[in-house]
């Protein structure tokens, strides 16, 4: 329940408060106050804790004004009651003559709103007003924060579901690759096997080398995109596929690439085996095309229940405003699919002084990811 606003009280919309008071007289002071301050109100006076309790699990209050000592309790044990009746309890505000400062601060930090002495009612209306608007914007910013939560979620759950897709169609790719485009150059090879063993002539042997060089070479080309659609070699385990992947990046750039791990037999669920390889991949990828390094080096640890995959190199880094882009998304799109299994991704990085990307992942089977997609 949002409060309304006090400066919009009117006589169809008056503020509605409980005030807990066991003196009659201090009542009625209080009444005078607020009308002398010209403010709409209803007011509803109760002594015993058993009342007040009956009516805040029954009623809809904007404010609670309450004295501190009162027959048998304190205003401490009505709170403790209106916060058990209510997630989202109203303004408390202790209106009191017999409390002290600082129990009026202890108050103050167990939830409670406000506190104004007796003898001040003529900073009541203030009092509520600002509690109420406190209150209120309490409750639009815990609105804003649920919201802000269930869409965090679908945009994790989106994420998620194209990294699948993703996944599925980059499997479908390989597929057509190796049964269309690898059975139309394994069936060229043979036929110019086929010519070349047939003829004799030194211009036409010489232009089927170089078809068959070329060939060779499209063969080869085929083999590595497919390998990069879809990472078969993980059906070796992770630290084979990883090592390949360090292997074949240091062939391309020339950047030496040392890889580290302490159980070479880490076996993780499918789903986490992905996302290391993806992870790693991704990141030699960017390094490749920002680093400007010489040096890189790739940890990969089981300890304590965790996979944790390191990626560092000793590059020019990346300025603090860059991992703040709204346009990093490589990054972004790992810490990601990071989630969809449970997992974590840190990125620390100084300009002039490398980029260190970690992954940690929890080593269960329980994990978000569907590993029936393999990797077919």
């Amino acid at each position: 329940m949002i409060a309304p606003n006090v400066d919009l009280a009117t006589e169809t919309n008056p503020i509605n408060i409980l005030h807990l008071e066991d003196s009659a007289l201090d009542h009625q002071l209080t009444c005078r106050a607020l009308k002398k301050a010209g403010v709409s109100f209803v007011i509803q006076r109760v002594e015993s804790l058993e009342d007040f309790s009956n009516l805040v699990r029954s009623h809809t209050f904007d404010v609670i004004l309450a004295d501190f000592r009162l027959s048998g309790f304190t205003a401490l044990d009505a709170w403790a009651e209106v916060t058990s009746a209510n997630d989202h309890p109203p303004p408390f505000i202790l209106l009191s003559g017999a409390i002290g400062e600082t129990a009026a601060v202890a108050a103050i930090q167990q939830g409670i709103s406000d506190y104004l002495h007796k003898d001040n009612l003529e900073s009541l209306l203030r009092v509520i007003q600002r509690a109420i608007e406190v209150h209120s914007a309490r409750l639009a910013k815990e609105a804003a924060d649920k919201e802000l939560a269930i869409s965090e979620k679908r945009i994790t759950e989106f994420a998620h579901y194209l990294q699948q897709a993703i996944e599925r169609e980059r499997a479908s790719i390989a597929r057509e690759i190796h049964d269309d485009i690898g059975g139309s150059l394994a069936a060229t090879n043979l036929d110019l096997a086929w010519i070349s063993r047939h003829t004799s002539d030194a211009g036409i042997l010489t232009h089927l080398q170089s078809a068959s060089e070329m060939l060779q070479h499209a063969i080869g080309a085929s083999q590595r995109i497919m390998m990069s659609l879809r990472p078969s070699i993980l059906d070796q385990g992770l630290f084979a596929a990883v090592q390949w992947l360090a292997a074949g990046f240091e062939r391309r750039t020339g950047i030496k690439t040392l890889l580290s791990v302490n159980n070479e037999r880490v076996a993780p669920s499918k789903a986490v085996q992905l996302t290391a390889y993806r992870t790693v991949q991704e990141a030699l990828t960017n390094i490749s095309k920002y680093a400007d390094c010489s040096l890189v080096k790739i940890e990969m640890s089981d300890a304590e229940g965790f996979l944790t995959v390191e990626i560092s190199d000793n590059g020019k880094g990346i300025a603090e405003e860059e991992l703040r882009k709204p346009q990093s998304f490589g990054i972004r799109g790992l810490n990601e699919r990071a989630k969809t299994v449970g997992g974590w991704l840190d990125v620390s990085s100084r300009e002039g002084h490398g980029t260190s990307i970690i992954l940690s992942v929890p080593m269960s089977d329980d994990t978000s990811f569907d590993d029936k997609e393999r990797f077919q």
